[in-house]
Formats: C-alpha cells, sequence, structure tokens
C-alpha cells in the first residue's frame, strides 16, 4: 500500500440557536443573558441589507453546530506573538466536546457581537484537563478587541462549537497519513505562530512531519534553531510542484486571497481540484 503525503500550506493572519432553550440556560443566569442578546442580534440584523462586511452570525447561519452552549472561564492568557494573544479557557461542562478543525461562537457579557474562532487546541487537552484554547488576532473587530484590551483572568464567556460541514461520526478520512509537509508563511518569524510546538513534533516524528517556514519581511536576525528551516519569500509554484503525485492531498490555511492565490497555483500545476481543501468560512 502506499504511503499518503499530505501537504498544508498555511498562512497567519434563528436558525442559529436552534435546539438551545431554556433547558441549557436559566432564565436569568448569565448563560441565559447572553443567549438572549445573540438571539436579538441575529433576528435584528437579519434583515439589513447593506454592503458592509457580513459578521460571523450571518456567514455561518446556516452550517451546523453543537446543541450543547457553555460557561467557559479565562484561566490563562499570553501573547503568542505581538499581535496574538493565546487564551487558554476552562470548560465544567462535561458534555462540550469538539472535533480537531472546529471553531466556537464566542459569546461576552456586554458585546453584542459575537465572535466566531478557530479551536487551536487538541481534543486531547479538553479530555485530560478540561482546557481549550483559542489564537485570537488583534483587530479592531469588538470580540477580538475584548480579547486584547479587556479581558482578565477569571473573565467569564460562553461557547458552542460549529464547523462547516458536520462531522459524522465512523466517517474516517479514507487516507492512512504516510507523511506530512508543512509550508507556512508570515511576514517574519516573530508571526509564526507555534513555531516552537511545530519543531517538537518534527523532532518527535523524524522524516513523517516536515516544515518549511516562509517569511516576507523579516528585518532582524534569525535564530539558530529556525535558520535550517526558514526560506525568505513566499511560497512559490517551484516550493510546491516538486510534491505532485497521485496519493498526496493538499490543504490550505489563510486569508481568503491566499486560499485563492495557493488553490489556483495548484490547479495550473496539475493537482486536481478535488485533492485540495480549503475553508473560507470568515
Amino acid at each position: 500500500m502506499m504511503a499518503h503525503a499530505t501537504i498544508y500550506v498555511g498562512c497567519t493572519v434563528p436558525q442559529l440557536l436552534r435546539g438551545a432553550q431554556s433547558r441549557i440556560f436559566p432564565s436569568h443566569s448569565p448563560l441565559g443573558v447572553l443567549r438572549h442578546s445573540a438571539f436579538c442580534y441575529c433576528t435584528g440584523n437579519s434583515t439589513i441589507k447593506s454592503k458592509r462586511k457580513m459578521d460571523h452570525l450571518e456567514r455561518t447561519a446556516h452550517n451546523f453546530r453543537q446543541e450543547v452552549i457553555t460557561q467557559a472561564k479565562v484561566c490563562g492568557i499570553t501573547n503568542e506573538s505581538e499581535t496574538v494573544k493565546r487564551l487558554r479557557l476552562a470548560i465544567a461542562n462535561k458534555d462540550f466536546t469538539f472535533k480537531a478543525g472546529q471553531w466556537v461562537d464566542f459569546f461576552i457579557p456586554g458585546v453584542s457581537v459575537v465572535g466566531g474562532f478557530s479551536i487551536c487546541s487538541s481534543p486531547g487537552l479538553l479530555e485530560r484537563e478540561g482546557i481549550l484554547e483559542l489564537a485570537v488576532k488583534h483587530t479592531v473587530h469588538p470580540p477580538a478587541h475584548w480579547i486584547h484590551t479587556e479581558c482578565t483572568l477569571d473573565s467569564e464567556v460562553a461557547l458552542r462549537v460549529g464547523d462547516l460541514h458536520g462531522y459524522q461520526e465512523g466517517k474516517g478520512n479514507r487516507h492512512k497519513l504516510g507523511t506530512a509537509k508543512l509550508y507556512y508563511s508570515a511576514k517574519n518569524t516573530s508571526e509564526l505562530l507555534f513555531k516552537r510546538n511545530i519543531l517538537g513534533l518534527m523532532k518527535a516524528f523524524p522524516g513523517k512531519i516536515t516544515c518549511c517556514f516562509h517569511v516576507t519581511q523579516q528585518r532582524s536576525q534569525i535564530c539558530k534553531e529556525l535558520q535550517p528551516h526558514i526560506t525568505e519569500g513566499r511560497i512559490s509554484e517551484k516550493d510546491l510542484e516538486k510534491h505532485i503525485s497521485s496519493d498526496t492531498s493538499w490543504y490550505i490555511c489563510g486569508p481568503p486571497p491566499m486560499i485563492e492565490s495557493i488553490s489556483k497555483l495548484l490547479t495550473n500545476i496539475g493537482v486536481p481540484r478535488n485533492c485540495i481543501f480549503f475553508e473560507k468560512w470568515w
């Protein structure tokens, strides 16, 4: 059986509440207030038509969501980079679960806009320690702005898991993982999030997991540990074409223009469209 290769290309940068009734939130609890404000936000904005950028709840209104909405308490805040904070959240509800690749609706008391953030920790961490982690880039968007300017230890929020497609139990990936190659691009090394974790995986699985970091605006000296893995400049056709084969899957993550550019590049060099995977949910 031929080993399957996986290439990851990444870059740093009323239906809604169906099933979430008073059995989940007591009517006067903090989560009840959050549910009410979220409902008002959805229904109040559902009839507005304008050229403004759609918000998270509008963009994902028809996507799969779990039944469970749970309270979470902030138990850790660290600076992953100059522009990204890692939020560590304690989850008390044992019924709250998620699969790799899913996001959370992020409800903040007193903030009418609901955030949508990808989960950056593993389901195993939640199972072992009751902890979920988010990596949030600083923007003027109210939920992200709150995390960077007002959020403190012991702040309470509410979470609900969603994803674009919905997971079917027992329907696993049809491929058996052979090797994984990550191409990861950012402005500079300080914006290469989780680089230490990635280097650790490369050491733990030599030959199975490899990574090439790309930086486009590096101004400072690159540390010795990263130097062997750094390429200056954008991810190019030449970088990717060497990995083309009939048993390779390609996964792209990044801002929509980057996804569109890399997807077009892969198509132009002969990668079948059914081997290219990405999600543009923001």
